[in-house]
């Protein structure tokens, strides 16, 4: 038997990231022309299983019905920012024509927020070119992973009523109410909401987070999901509870499609790609 010394110590490399428990912080730094950039504290997050409500519309006989609850699996290490990118991180991309400014115009440390997923994803594109690595932002599967304990769904309204459609809303009105969100509406310090139990810091804070997952209107059968329809001008947004913005929102009490309270503010953080991971480490032990 032989074997490939790089394919090897690469992957001696990578487990040695992951094998150190369910979630731990890393730094990553690539440079590029025009200056180095550095990505910190990364949260690398092993495979699993969960059940999970799923996102968008759902009618059943014609009437709104509650989302269904299915498996998803995260069948490969997560790689995942483990604070919301920063105003002074997306400046950069800004002061190098690539991203638009942000509403915000926030400094420093604080997360970058007043940016539409149009925004967010030019700054994935900028932050992959400067790099030679694939970031992306996360599905809305990986982010709820990711949040752990402080994932909550839609507010649902339980089973529409064709004769009073006013019920649902008012129903999905008074679950809101008990959730007992208080307005937010300064975005704070990196750090300020803490650590969630798989590693990830500030997360369902006062920063609401795009995700690359489209908004969809779903038809419910007796066996499940009949049919699905995707709207990609509308993707859904996490935060202390899921929502749905249009693209091009940056503010979300401007307007979109949010569920009761808008977001507080509308910011983003990024994954790693697994395979771009590698080649980082693979860089590092001078293997490429």
């Amino acid at each position: 038997m032989s074997f490939d010394p790089v394919f090897t110590f690469g992957a001696i490399a990578a487990a040695a990231l992951i094998g150190l428990g369910v979630s731990h912080a890393i730094d990553d730094m690539s440079s590029r022309p025009g200056g180095p950039v550095a990505v910190s504290g990364l949260t690398i997050l092993t495979p699993g299983s969960f059940n999970h409500p799923q996102p968008g519309e759902f009618l059943k006989d014609d009437h709104p019905a509650p989302a269904p609850v299915l498996k998803e699996t995260i069948d490969a290490p997560l790689q995942i920012m483990k604070f919301q990118v920063s105003a002074l991180d997306y400046e950069r991309c800004v002061a190098e024509g690539a991203c638009k400014p942000a509403d915000s115009r926030l400094v420093g440390d604080l997360p970058a927020t007043g940016v539409s997923l149009i925004d967010a994803q030019a700054y994935a594109n900028w932050l992959s070119a400067r790099t030679g690595e694939t970031w992306r932002l996360p599905t809305d599967a990986e982010w709820a992973y990711a949040a752990g304990e402080r994932f909550r769904a839609d507010i649902e309204g339980g089973e529409g009523d064709p004769a009073d459609p006013a019920r649902r809303w008012l129903t999905q009105y008074r679950n809101e109410v008990a959730l007992g969100r208080k307005p937010d509406p300064e975005p704070r310090p990196r750090g300020s909401f803490g650590l969630k139990s798989k590693g990830v810091a500030d997360i369902a804070g006062n920063v609401w987070e795009w995700t690359s997952t489209c908004y969809a209107h779903a038809t419910m059968s007796s066996d499940g999901i009949a049919s699905s329809i995707s709207n990609c001008g509308v993707h859904v947004v996490e935060g202390f509870h899921r929502t749905y913005m249009s693209n091009f929102i940056r503010d979300g009490k401007s307007g979109g499609c949010a569920v009761g309270t808008p977001p507080d503010n509308l910011g983003f953080r990024l994954v790693h790609d697994r395979s771009g991971f590698l080649q980082a480490a693979l860089r590092r032990l001078g293997l490429t």
